[in-house]
């Protein structure tokens, strides 16, 4: 199953709400995201831009969209970031594929052209 790395920002209310009740919302969107076919592999709170970070498991685009919508729709972040994420081996494949499909930049024929 592909991998996705969701980096959420929460709003100042939802911190506030937290800060008052703190809680695990890990658990609280296992559940959504195992419903749509998916897992939580990890899961990190974190500061700067970005307040978490969760990586997930999902069967395919359209179910990492449906729970980034999910998230972004539900009126606790204030930005979300959903970014398809390879293995090693995965980006070693695209690659070999890269090398092998025939394309030649324009600044190629350009410096050909200078020389």
């Amino acid at each position: 199953m592909p991998y996705f790395l969701h980096q959420v920002s929460y709003t100042p209310e939802t911190w506030s709400l937290l800060i008052a009740n703190p809680q695990d919302r890990m658990d609280a969107v296992r559940a959504p995201i195992e419903k749509l076919g998916g897992r939580i592999q990890t899961g990190f709170f974190a500061f700067g831009e970005f307040d978490l970070a969760v990586i997930t498991e999902m069967p395919d685009n359209v179910s990492a969209a449906a729970i980034a919508m999910a998230f972004a729709g539900g009126g606790a972040v204030k930005s979300l970031k959903t970014t398809p994420l390879m293995t090693t081996a995965e980006a070693l494949d695209a690659l070999k594929k890269a090398s092998m499909c025939g394309y030649r930049p324009i600044t190629a024929a350009a410096r050909a052209a200078s020389s």
